[in-house]
């Protein structure tokens, strides 16, 4: 029902409905109804915050004819990924839209950078603002426009979703300060940023229509999802990311409480564009768009790719006709028009823009088959294949490392003390055997058995023009010439009975063993499980068993399960996400101390996969073979309580919990927090009314507190400490669940031995609020509210408490 309201239906009744699906109290029948497209009218943006842009795209159009104009908004066939078609007599050369979240993926002589996950790990803003400029960097010089990219959706919601990788973290506030920072770095750099995907893609499995063997069709999946849910996790980042200027937003493949995401009036035009104040145009991903006037009605303002090649044409010669016979009005019409060209004025992408590099073609014919000849004339570079990399490999080696979480450090095993013989073990370490891609070549799929696991696979992956893996960086690292580096890269071999090819290794056992593993993902599947990859528990086994100083690193698109953690001869554990193109000299500058491991896990790692059966990927036979168009039901039965939300709620042992991470050194956190009130008179309980600006209310980004608290680096060596501030709200007037702790402040500081910092964490009114469906609003509640500020969501070192409303 949350899709959208009725025509005439009594709106406190419908807000009363959105109350009473509450998590404890789920009524599956509440999401059945398939309601219309059409009920929440099209706000017009007003290009706030673009004043000067806005008026440039306003005379632009009132130049164009309304097939001009639906060309504007409507894919075509071209060099890039997306394209829109140039107007020529406007000295307007069209707009080249590419892939993806870490790299340019249809591009030669482009980085792969680092993977969301791994920039999550870091939990650090400013890098986070650096991976986005140097995206945009690399995005320009090959003549591309938008950036497909960053993810906030998928959040998280299960460990085995196929994408998560590409976005940051099942927590939304880690997510939003550091998909916002990515934002500004892109946008920074004169490229357009398209956060996606909007809303509640939170799995593969049949996120696309299928057809049954009858050839009927069986819809997508519908994620159903209770309005207090929704706001407090899933369009939680893409708040910050309006507010930020974000210029696009992607609309997903998934249906929404039984409305498909890019023609959901309720989430596009109430939500996104009402409530948010999104300014800017929202594009639908390749093939989600099922309509024509129906979506455009409903708030989609770009239809993606726009040609048969994936889906059938919904808009185009149609779209025209709907507009002539009023389907669609005009004023909608020009409205899509002006959110499209805003941005590109405002980032002045009309001035010195390069052109697309000619071997786009190239790529757009491999990886989609597109056709020789275009039907429009694209501005094209005079040289192929330029070079953009400039010197970002370092900026990735350095950001790969700073993602590295250490889980383990049994009698500071780590960092390495030149060790005289090292043993490399595992089909993680070595080169790519199978190709420099991870993408899926004309429906096939690359066997991916051998060589480290960078990044993942889809559309968010790329093109790698070199790789550094582990074992090439670890013998440079170690001298191989003078110290011994010996090696077994097949996981079947190590693990066979009495394997000839360990006991070759002489002499034995090695000063230390470098356990490699790695977990594959991509777009279009879910993952099968959450223990490593190829045997990988048994590979560890194996090696622990003859070597009593075990190092496992792995390469993953997030959580592991690890039963092997506890041996006492797996002395180290460092969770090394997917690094990019440097990740073995990224793993080789934490292994021998040259960085100091300051990552922390952005996800919670537990004791087993059934620990994570609170959220499920919605599949089984049944479903595989049914005949029921509207079988696919994703029932968001937790409410708010994901990852650590729902381990604390339950009092449940992890392995590993959210926000830890291991130094080298040591912090401690001075027991003395303190909360000082930033705001004079009363504080109301919702936010007093105002002019809607991207971002919604603007008092909801008042500052209402400040937690102060003192960190010391009390160990030797120099580090980075990542402080973080947890609140517990009281539950005030919502239903449904109510964690026990949310994160609300993170900060990363570099200390020396024995140095102290003071940081302090600032709290606006949507931090310490919950959202009220009856009252359509954030509201803070009455009562005192705790603040723990520690070292993870378990390491808590001091707290106090301030109480905004009484």
């Amino acid at each position: 029902m949350l899709a959208s309201k009725r025509r005439g239906t009594n709106v406190a009744a419908i807000l009363a409905l959105f109350a009473s699906a509450s998590a404890l109290s789920w009524d599956h029948s509440q999401y059945l109804s398939s309601p219309s497209s059409d009920e929440y009218p099209n706000p017009n943006t007003k290009g706030l915050g673009w004043n000067q842009a806005f008026e440039q795209a306003d005379e632009f159009i009132s130049q164009l004819t309304v097939e001009e104009k639906v060309g504007l908004v409507s894919g075509t066939e071209g060099p890039c990924v997306g394209n829109i078609a140039p107007i020529y007599r406007l000295n307007f050369t069209g707009i080249c839209i590419q892939n993806g979240p870490l790299a340019l993926e249809q591009g030669s002589y482009t980085s792969i950078f680092p993977a969301g996950v791994t920039i999550a790990a870091t939990w650090d803003r400013d890098l986070a603002f650096k991976h986005g400029y140097h995206l945009a960097e690399e995005f320009r010089g090959k003549g591309s426009q938008v950036i497909l990219g960053p993810v906030a959706g998928p959040l998280g919601r299960s460990p085995m979703g196929g994408r998560n990788w590409e976005g940051f973290s099942p927590d939304p506030y880690l997510t939003g300060d550091l998909f916002t920072s990515t934002i500004e770095g892109i946008q920074d750099g004169g490229i357009q940023a398209c956060a996606k995907h909007f809303i509640g893609n939170e799995q593969e499995t049949q996120r696309q229509p299928s057809t049954d063997d009858n050839g009927d069709t069986i819809e997508s999946v519908s994620s159903n999802i209770d309005d207090r849910t929704l706001h407090e996790l899933y369009v939680w980042p893409f708040q910050q990311a309006v507010k930020a200027g974000v210029a696009s937003v992607m609309c997903s493949y998934n249906r929404l409480n039984q409305t498909y995401g890019c023609e959901n009036s309720k989430t596009l035009n109430g939500i996104l564009k009402t409530e948010l104040g999104f300014q800017g145009y929202v594009m639908s991903d390749w093939a989600a768009t099922h309509s024509g006037s129906r979506a455009v009605n409903a708030g989609e303002d770009m239809d993606m790719p726009g040609t048969d090649q994936l889906s059938p044409v919904y808009w185009h010669e149609s779209l025209v006709k709907a507009v002539k016979n009023g389907s669609v009005p005009s004023t909608r019409l020009d409205d899509m028009c002006r959110r499209v060209m805003t941005p590109y004025f405002h980032l002045k992408q009309d001035k010195n823009f390069p052109g697309v590099d000619p071997n786009a073609k190239d790529f757009n014919k491999l990886l989609f088959s597109s056709p020789d000849q275009y039907k429009y004339n694209f501005t094209f570079g005079s040289e192929p294949n330029v070079d953009v990399r400039e010197n970002h490999g370092q900026a990735i080696r350095e950001a790969g490392a700073a993602g590295i979480v250490l889980l383990k450090n049994t009698n500071n095993t780590l960092p390495l003390k030149n060790p005289q013989h090292i043993g490399v073990f595992g089909n993680d370490a070595g080169d790519l055997t199978n190709g420099m891609s991870y993408f899926t070549f004309n429906g096939i799929l690359n066997n991916y058995e051998y060589g480290v696991l960078a990044t993942g696979g889809g559309s968010g992956s790329g093109l790698f023009t070199y790789i550094v893996s582990p074992l090439e960086a670890i013998k440079q690292k170690a001298n191989f010439k003078a110290n011994l580096v010996q090696y077994v890269l097949n996981n079947s071999a190590i693990i066979e009975q009495d394997s000839p090819y360990l006991s070759s290794l002489q002499p034995s056992p090695p000063d230390v063993c470098l356990v490699f593993l790695k977990s594959w993902a991509t777009e279009s599947m879910d993952r099968e499980t959450l223990h490593t990859d190829w045997n990988g528990d048994k590979v560890v086994d194996r090696i622990a068993s003859v070597c009593p100083n075990t190092v496992v690193v792995t390469h993953s698109s997030g959580a592991n399960i690890m039963p092997w953690a506890n041996n006492p001869n797996v002395t180290a554990i460092l969770a090394a996400h997917l690094p990019g193109q440097e990740v073995g000299n990224s793993i080789v500058d934490v292994l021998w101390g040259d960085v100091n491991p300051s990552g922390h896990l952005p996800y919670t790692i537990a004791h087993s996969e059934k620990s994570y059966d609170f959220a499920p990927i919605t599949n089984s036979t049944s479903l595989l073979n049914t005949h029921d168009p509207k079988a696919w039901q994703s029932d968001f039965k937790e409410g708010v309580l994901i990852d650590y939300r729902h381990f604390d709620y339950y009092n449940k042992s992890v392995a590993y919990e959210f926000g830890y991470g291991l130094s080298y050194t040591t912090f401690a956190i001075h027991k003395e927090i303190s909360a000082q009130k930033k705001f004079s008179g009363d504080l109301s309980h919702s936010p007093p009314a105002a002019q809607i600006v991207p971002g919604g209310n603007p008092h909801l980004w008042d500052v209402v507190y400040e937690v102060s608290a003192t960190i010391q680096n009390t160990g030797k060596v120099a580090g980075f400490a990542v402080p973080q501030l947890y609140l517990q709200l009281q539950r005030g007037s919502v239903e449904g669940y109510v964690a026990k702790t949310v994160l609300r402040g993170f900060e990363k500081l570099q200390l020396d031995a024995g140095e102290s910092k003071k940081v302090t964490f600032s709290l606006n009114r949507r931090d310490i609020s919950n959202w009220d469906a009856v009252k359509q609003q954030w509201v803070v509640p009455s009562g005192e509210i705790q603040a723990f500020v520690g070292l993870s969501s378990r390491d808590f070192h001091g707290s106090t408490s301030f109480t905004p409303i009484a």
